[in-house]
């Protein structure tokens, strides 16, 4: 398989965001990443798709839309939809009817920042997802830069202080996410989990100070999803979309925060008696299987199977021999700034009995 490093949840001028998509475009080949996935605000846009280049770097920029309920206040139940070629957001007001559409359509549509704290010292509500009676989304964002500042920032001197140092921001998806995912997984759900940066670059001034919060390269190069595919970009556009949407549907892919340390590389499998499977599959279980991992760097990993940890190592590997089936994933931690943070969190493998 390929690693390929996507970057989604992004805004541009189209919505709330301060660049085109050539400057998304330009950042991205600065910082490594391969594939853009934007998502404007209840705003499809049209003819943006395309491959930016500079030597043999190249990255491609797909467009998709963050879609919510504009006349409801606060605006919450924000859902992030790739892959369909209409204009669904005259759907908003109905979660279900919009993910019902969606699928229909043949996209993918993943709840964005299920768990969005309020940070009233800068006036932002908390726009967390409300409506749980619902079915066929593709998975949650479980990791979001922007609800993860609204969560540390607790005033406009934490604001202040994270806008000079962004860095200190990121330790991992909200606990609460986390409990969420594990509690959907729980119920027999495939959700895939992804991770969003949020990213606006707003131009934002108190009193004599002014600062673009956060620069998009600062975005690119921190909250990421890997996802695995069976090449590398081909150049040809509608064949690299269709790769990209389906290792993200099926669940091939891991969130990890890059500016701890390069997460590529990172691998977590499971092998049975005659078959093997990656991040996003279902193995059957017949006795045992053998769960591995193999990590970039040294550092604390936890294997869990359904939501709890059964193995905890320091090393760069990890090997678990499975007796029961499960919902199994892998969360990887290690120091930055002098303080314990998540690094890698994998999909699962669906290990179920025959």
């Amino acid at each position: 398989m390929h690693e390929l490093t996507v970057n989604l949840h992004m805004h541009t001028t189209y919505s709330d965001g301060s660049g085109s998509h050539a400057d998304l475009g330009q950042a991205a080949l600065k910082t490594g990443v391969d594939v853009l996935l934007v998502t404007d605000h209840n705003t499809r846009v049209e003819g943006v798709d395309s491959y930016y280049r500079e030597g043999k770097k190249r990255v491609l920029l797909m467009a998709g839309e963050e879609i919510h309920d504009q006349d409801r206040e606060p605006q919450k139940n924000h859902l992030l939809v790739f892959g369909v070629d209409e204009e669904l957001a005259p759907l908003a007001d109905n979660p279900q009817t919009l993910i019902s559409a969606v699928q229909r359509l043949g996209g993918l549509c993943f709840i964005a920042h299920p768990v969005d704290p309020a940070m009233p010292a800068f006036g932002e509500p908390d726009i967390s997802w409300e409506d749980w009676d619902i079915t066929g989304f593709t998975g949650i964002e479980l990791w979001n830069g922007f609800s993860e500042l609204k969560s540390v920032a607790k005033g406009k001197l934490d604001g202040i202080f994270y806008a000079f140092f962004p860095e200190a921001i990121p330790h991992g998806p909200l606990p609460k996410t986390l409990r969420l995912w594990d509690s959907l997984l729980a119920k027999g759900q495939h959700v895939v989990a992804v991770g969003g940066s949020d990213a606006h670059a707003q131009h934002m001034s108190l009193g004599p100070l002014h600062r673009t919060i956060f620069p998009y390269e600062y975005h690119f190069s921190t909250i990421n999803t890997h996802i695995l595919t069976p090449k590398p970009l081909t150049g040809d556009l509608a064949a690299d979309r269709q790769m990209v949407l389906e290792a993200l549907g099926s669940g091939h892919c891991f969130v990890g925060c890059d500016l701890f340390g390069p997460t590529r590389g990172f691998q977590f499998s499971a092998q049975g008696k005659e078959t093997k499977a990656i991040m996003g599959d279902e193995i059957a279980f017949n006795g045992a299987i053998t769960m591995q991992a193999k990590l970039p760097a040294k550092t604390e990993m936890r294997l869990l199977k359904d939501g709890k940890p059964v193995k905890s190592v320091v090393s760069e590997v990890l090997a678990y021999l499975a007796t029961e089936p499960g919902v199994y994933r892998l969360e990887a931690y290690r120091r930055y700034l002098g303080k314990r943070r998540g690094w890698i969190f994998s999909n699962p493998i669906y290990a179920k009995r025959l």
